[in-house]
């Protein structure tokens, strides 16, 4: 499936997520501990502390609870999905946030962001964009900036489809060794990594730019 495909599936379901049984709880424990290393960071180097720090939700969807988390620790923060009906949703949610509605594999990040967050959305790539829109972002990071995102907890490389959630959706993984070895060769440095669902292969990465 190509993104644009992905995106009209998730156009089907998006009401899911902005709706009051969705936990919006998910992720959030995981997006603190992840903030934590810009914290300690900023506080090593004075030349930091009061900036103003960028941070942009990859995949952002509608709920907004990620956007809320950083607007509270003063980030200026960006959205961006694929799916239509997902941006719109967002608009209404946070009229004031600057939403992007772009394939991630097309799009040019127009700033250096302190903070990015790609939860449970950079799966749906092409098996083929994985490294070369996982070298895009890390590149798009501040020095000491930190990426999270999740990815399944696979040891190589796998692609399927699934229609688990209704429509068809796309997932790939590059897997685990593969993974931390790009983020290697891109100048970072896996801070933290996660089964937080298991048995569930459901792997959870922090990653922080040397």
């Amino acid at each position: 499936m190509t993104p644009e495909q992905t995106g009209r599936s998730y156009d089907q379901i998006a009401d899911v997520w902005n709706g009051k049984t969705f936990n919006r709880r998910n992720g959030i424990t995981a997006h603190e501990r992840a903030l934590a290393f810009i914290d300690d960071s900023r506080g090593d180097h004075g030349d930091l502390v009061g900036k103003p720090r960028r941070a942009i939700d990859l995949g952002c969807g509608c709920s907004g609870r990620f956007v809320d988390l950083l607007l509270a620790r003063g980030f200026d923060v960006e959205g961006l999905d694929v799916s239509a009906r997902m941006i719109e949703l967002a608009r209404a949610r946070h009229p004031d946030v600057t939403f992007h509605h772009a394939d991630i594999c097309e799009w040019v990040f127009p700033h250096s962001y302190d903070f990015i967050t790609g939860w449970d959305s950079l799966w749906h790539l092409p098996l083929a964009q994985q490294e070369p829109v996982m070298r895009k972002i890390l590149a798009a990071l501040t020095p000491g900036g930190v990426f999270i995102f999740t990815t399944g907890g696979l040891d190589r490389a796998d692609e399927k489809t699934d229609a688990a959630m209704g429509p068809t959706v796309y997932y790939s993984v590059l897997g685990i060794p593969r993974t931390l070895a790009l983020i290697a060769d891109c100048g970072c440095v896996c801070r933290h990594l996660e089964y937080d669902q298991w048995p569930e292969k459901h792997l959870v990465v922090i990653v922080q730019k040397a």
